[in-house]
């Protein structure tokens, strides 16, 4: 244990003063979800039945999980850019743990991750989003937050060990910007056809949302009449969905990496 913590550090160093390098990506990351507050904010929440000030409240949750699952997207893009440009290979050669590479990846993204929330809730405040349970309820939405984002991080790794290429990787990261439309991160499910409803419930983004609301006292954070049971118990939920990716891709995400390409 004490190797895969040393050599994943190692890693987690390497992968920040990559990102050091990359400003434009970093500030890419932290500027989309606050570009689409403001959008979503102040063009989609003057047409929806919630009053514009309730829809923000409504909104910044929402977005905070759908940041937290764009580990899906990052770690797809970092996973394939390393194996395909021999990196990965080279990491391969040396006398360290296979998880400690996917650790030290991943462990960066969440500290990143971190540092890319601030803003948004800090641009969240100023439009009327409040924290109405304080700070222990600030710091648990947080903390859920962030498993989730670790736990989407190894599901984008292990898929950007198994993509073909880095066009692969990068189109199907693309291709999960869809997600969070089809959940509670936007707009309530009460209002979705019977299947779409079930779908949008059962997806762990609604979980995080409606964990994130109920948390810090926001609107939506309440089960509707009839919810499925993670978003009846959205805080149990998310955590329950965040341990299971976890189970499952951090050995599937090393053995990966242990294979190497074919």
């Amino acid at each position: 244990m004490s190797n895969v913590l040393g050599d994943g550090t190692a890693i987690l160093g390497r992968q920040l003063q990559k990102a050091r390098h990359a400003p434009a990506l970093l500030i890419l990351t932290q500027t989309m979800p606050i570009t689409m507050l403001l959008f979503f904010g102040y063009v989609f929440g003057s047409a929806l039945a919630m009053p514009g000030a309730e829809y923000r409240e409504f909104l910044v949750p929402g977005l905070l999980a759908a940041t937290a699952a764009n580990g899906l997207m990052t770690g797809m893009f970092t996973a394939a850019q390393d194996a395909h440009r021999g990196v990965m290979d080279r990491f391969r050669t040396l006398p360290m743990s296979r998880a400690a590479v996917p650790l030290g990846q991943t462990g960066a993204d969440l500290l990143t991750t971190a540092v890319a929330m601030v803003p948004l809730m800090l641009v969240g405040l100023a439009m009327g989003w409040r924290i109405e349970n304080g700070l222990p309820g600030a710091l648990a939405a947080l903390g859920v937050l962030l498993l989730f984002r670790f736990a989407t991080a190894w599901v984008g790794t292990y898929l950007g060990l198994v993509s073909k290429s880095e066009e692969a990787a990068g189109q199907l990261g693309s291709a999960t910007f869809v997600l969070p439309m089809l959940s509670s991160a936007y707009l309530p499910t009460e209002g979705l056809p019977g299947w779409l409803r079930t779908v949008a419930e059962w997806n762990p983004i609604s979980a995080a949302a409606t964990a994130v609301r109920e948390l810090c006292g926001n609107a939506g954070g309440e089960a509707a009449a009839g919810a499925a049971w993670p978003a009846a118990h959205p805080v149990a939920g998310v955590v329950l969905w965040s341990l299971a990716l976890l189970a499952v891709f951090v050995p599937l995400t090393a053995r990966r990496f242990a294979r190497g390409q074919g």
